[in-house]
């Protein structure tokens, strides 16, 4: 088996960014890799993703509930794994992810009570790792932005118009209730979080990489 590595993080925290310079920076190193990410929306299998996430179930993320929406989001990942990465994962490779299981261990779990938040992490770890079949991450590093921080870098990203994000990039009560389901989910999990924000203010992109970097060869 090879080695797994995600990127996580809230809308608007650089994990793209970051993803890119980790899949450079290794390959300069002499470390070969494969960069995913998810969702993949150049594929079929994004498809209730994309209606999901649009407002075609509902102008609103609790609009479909955790299992649901988890369930749209397993098969996407489980497609890019059979067509696209998993004989290389397999044959020993080490794949960077851009997202992954750990998006739905953020996102749905805020939508429950945090008396359920344990017993829905046992289910999706279950569900995608045991019963689908899909890798588990040697690694998981969680960027973490404040809300009010990301909002601007969307913004930006945006031009200024919001009208194109997404049903969670502009719901911003419920960004904040996933920033909170994210610290109990590293915790619980075991992920690495890096503080990527400083007195409001995004840290510089090299300093973040330079941090996800050391953490990253830890494990492979």
């Amino acid at each position: 088996m090879g080695k797994l590595i995600v990127i996580e993080g809230l809308d608007g925290s650089g994990k793209s960014t970051q993803l890119e310079i980790l899949g450079k920076t290794l390959a300069e190193k002499g470390i070969d890799c494969k960069t995913v990410s998810f969702p993949d929306y150049e594929s079929d299998s994004s498809a209730l993703i994309k209606m999901y996430l649009g407002g075609e179930f509902g102008a609103k993320p609790d609009d479909v509930n955790a299992y649901a929406s988890s369930v749209f989001y397993t098969v996407d990942r489980f497609a890019s794994f059979k067509k696209n990465w998993g004989e290389y994962y397999n044959a020993g490779g080490v794949v960077l992810s851009g997202r992954y299981t750990t998006s739905n261990a953020v996102h749905q779990t805020s939508k429950l009570d945090k008396k359920d938040w344990e017993d829905f992490l046992d289910w999706l770890y279950d569900f995608e790792y045991n019963k689908v079949g899909i890798p588990k991450p040697d690694k998981v590093i969680f960027l973490d932005v404040p809300v009010e921080v990301s909002q601007k870098l969307l913004t930006g990203r945006y031009k200024g118009d919001d009208s194109k994000k997404d049903i969670h990039e502009c719901d911003v009560k419920y960004l904040n209730k996933c920033r909170d389901a994210a610290y109990f989910t590293a915790k619980y999990s075991d992920w690495t979080v890096i503080p990527c924000a400083e007195n409001g203010d995004i840290r510089s992109i090299e300093d973040i990489a330079n941090d996800i970097l050391t953490e990253v060869l830890k494990t492979i």
